[in-house]
């Protein structure tokens, strides 16, 4: 076998997607999903270090992602607006690249083991969020509540874009979640 399989990388993913929602993620193993790709076990391991991450590959792109936006936001800018427009801007541009995303959706939603991921994933979206706003001289606090507030309507955002199936832009949907957050806030 090459060393290198161009495409390998892709047909690990479709090959785990399709085997995950066939038996389940707890009933798939590494091996299964390298023969569904026409590779070995080895070769998975040169792309992913474990059956999750076959899942989430890239997601470590949107956290420094998210916090060169906010250097970037205006300066004058709330900081809670700062980090939005940041989420809108980069969340539309690297959910550009994501593919089969009701899928990938259906497999996390069933299993625990991958919902604890995705929140760790949001919680590096969280930090870095909040190290930028610090780095914008918000006070900590503010910096933690306000990242905490938009990591929260990022994934609910990502959610709706997700369950509309390409019929709306992730912003319009990132909007939306935004707008009921302020008038839910407004009426404290």
């Amino acid at each position: 076998m090459a060393r290198w399989d161009p495409g390998a990388e892709q047909r690990l993913k479709r090959a785990a997607l399709e085997l995950y929602l066939e038996r389940g993620y707890d009933n798939v193993t590494i091996t299964h999903i390298a023969e569904r790709a026409g590779l070995t076990r080895r070769s998975y391991f040169r792309y992913f270090p474990d059956k999750r991450e076959v899942l989430f590959g890239g997601s470590e792109r949107l956290p420094p992602a998210l916090a060169e936006a906010v250097l970037a936001a205006d300066p004058d800018a709330a900081p809670l607006t700062a980090v939005l427009d940041a989420m809108s801007r980069v969340g539309a541009q690297l959910l550009e690249q994501v593919q089969d995303v009701a899928e990938r959706r259906a497999v996390i939603d069933a299993s625990p083991e991958l919902q604890e991921r995705e929140r760790t994933k949001a919680a590096a979206v969280t930090r870095a969020l909040r190290d930028a706003l610090i780095q914008r001289r918000v006070e900590a606090d503010t910096a933690e509540l306000v990242a905490q507030l938009a990591a929260v309507a990022f994934g609910h955002a990502f959610r709706q874009w997700t369950e509309a199936e390409g019929r709306t832009s992730f912003g319009s949907c990132l909007d939306a979640v935004t707008g009921r957050l302020r008038a839910a806030l407004a009426e404290t």
